[in-house]
């Protein structure tokens, strides 16, 4: 007659209490608590998008070298504070432009700026301005009368590629006013081709 197994407790293998599971509350303490991540994940994502943070991607040639088309830039929102002269901002009103165009400040309110035509060059308030951020020096003109002096609570803004930038030289853009802005580009996080036709991850990174 084969004997009977049993267990360590003495009692038989078939009547060993079974492995207890996870009782219901527990599960259901568990999925709240989760769900509740979730949510503040949600909300702080929100929240940093809306008045923090964004991402806004580049369009066009007109701020190479600098930024090419197809770059990610990372956006900090208007909060951030006035805008200032070099400053690379993110503009958008819809009666003039449907989507959001990157810029450079070059003057900022109560500034006057001039450009010779002729040579390139860019003074602020009698001053020649040095932007070794340019592609090329600034021979194109638009439709605007210079000298000019910002209107109180606008920015003037050019592009980096001065001869394929439509910018605040032209009347229908002119001089911006600062509620139009999103935010100031702070830094570089996913490059588009260069002019060499590859992302040159190399250039990731803050912006100036």
């Amino acid at each position: 007659m084969q004997e009977e197994k049993k267990t360590e407790d003495g009692l038989p293998e078939d009547s060993a209490p079974a492995q207890k599971t996870p009782a219901a509350g527990a599960l259901w303490i568990m999925a709240l608590d989760w769900l509740q991540a979730l949510v503040w994940s949600v909300v702080i994502v929100a929240l940093s998008f809306t008045f923090g943070l964004r991402l806004i991607g580049v369009e066009g040639n007109s701020m190479e070298p600098t930024l090419y088309d197809g770059d990610m830039l990372l956006v900090r929102s208007s909060l951030w504070g006035e805008p200032h002269c070099g400053d690379i901002v993110v503009l958008r009103k819809d009666a003039f432009v449907e989507m959001p165009i990157v810029k450079r400040v070059i003057a900022t309110e109560g500034q006057t700026i001039d450009i010779d035509f002729s040579t390139g060059t860019v003074t602020l308030d009698g001053e020649v301005l040095e932007e070794p951020y340019l592609k090329e020096p600034t021979l194109t003109a638009g439709d605007m009368t210079f000298p000019f002096t910002v209107s109180p609570g606008c920015i003037f803004v050019m592009g980096d590629h001065r001869s394929e930038s439509t910018d605040s030289r032209w009347t229908w853009l002119g001089e911006v006013d600062c509620r139009y802005v999103l935010g100031k580009a702070v830094w570089l996080i996913f490059p588009g081709p260069d002019e060499s036709g590859r992302a040159a991850f190399g250039r990731i990174g803050g912006l100036n």
